[in-house]
């Protein structure tokens, strides 16, 4: 595997192979990988001749009290573990080739609706960042397909949105959440969690599946959502919201709705701030916080 830096650069190794006939497929990252993120290349390669990935660390998608400072750079043992998974090519470029007339002078790419709710809400502009840099990315690279994780499910929507609206000549793929033994979806914050609060954060997953056994139940949305807040308080999280919404939009579901719904989280644990969701299948067998495998998740159920 080969790293280059620049969009010069970028642009002419991807030019020949797209004289060979290749199908070209991008993941984008942030770096400091772990196996969700590998599974995103792997299931890139299934899909495309040659993958691309990128690792940038974008300020703009951050806000002012966030961790944009001590976000993990490990690029060395990044390029070692794309090149072990399939990656052709790295793309990491420096703040400057992504940004050429700083950040207060780039255009900006707003995608509404789906990017006001929820993350939207806490993190003002945070989409915004990311909406802008996906499109430079996508721009640069021009793939067939380009491949995101469903952990960030509202970022997911964003995405999908974005290159539709501009009609981008890309496929864009929803990857399944890569979870630890416990449950607790993959992630690179997840670092900063102690092994007590490691274990003790896959709770949030089974407070999902108990949302979806709810929401498979008949239950109101709103009680769904009393339930799933209470369980991770009782537990010692400190919820910015479990919700229930409309898959598509991220709305609040119409009165009756049972399909198409998916149940999302992010709350506090310690300092570090953990996300995840599932989109309800209502045909799942009941998985009851009682009969989950990990005794975190039982001995933390209250009524949920």
């Amino acid at each position: 595997m080969d790293s280059v830096t620049t969009a010069a650069e970028l642009r002419t190794r991807i030019a020949a192979w797209r004289r060979d006939g290749a199908r070209i497929g991008f993941v984008p990252t942030m770096g400091n990988l772990h196996q969700g993120h590998f599974s995103l290349i792997e299931l890139c390669r299934r899909q495309a001749d040659r993958v691309v990935a990128s690792v940038f660390v974008n300020p703009t998608q951050f806000g002012p009290n966030e961790d944009f400072a001590r976000y993990p750079r490990t690029l060395a043992q990044d390029q070692a573990g794309l090149a072990a998974h399939g990656c052709d090519l790295l793309f990491a470029p420096a703040v400057e080739e992504m940004y050429p007339f700083g950040i207060g002078q780039t255009v900006r790419v707003e995608v509404p609706v789906v990017s006001a709710p929820l993350e939207g809400e806490r993190r003002p502009g945070h989409f915004a960042g990311v909406a802008t840099v996906v499109t430079k990315l996508l721009n640069l690279v021009r793939p067939d397909v380009a491949v995101f994780g469903r952990k960030d499910y509202q970022q997911l929507l964003v995405i999908e949105r974005l290159a539709r609206d501009l009609r981008l000549p890309v496929e864009i793929v929803g990857a399944p959440i890569v979870r630890e033994a416990n449950g607790l979806a993959m992630s690179s914050r997840n670092q900063y969690l102690s092994a007590e609060e490691r274990e003790r954060a896959g709770l949030i997953h089974s407070v999902l599946l108990g949302m979806q056994d709810e929401a498979n139940a008949g239950a109101a949305v709103a009680e769904i959502e009393r339930l799933a807040y209470n369980a991770l308080e009782a537990a010692g999280f400190v919820v910015d919201y479990a919700v229930v919404r409309s898959a598509q939009t991220l709305l609040e579901p119409a009165a009756g709705q049972r399909d198409a719904l998916v149940a999302l989280v992010a709350a506090r644990l310690g300092k570090t701030r953990l996300i995840d969701n599932i989109e309800i299948d209502p045909d799942a067998p009941v998985q009851s916080l009682f009969e989950r495998d990990h005794a975190s998740a039982t001995n933390s159920r209250t009524d949920l």
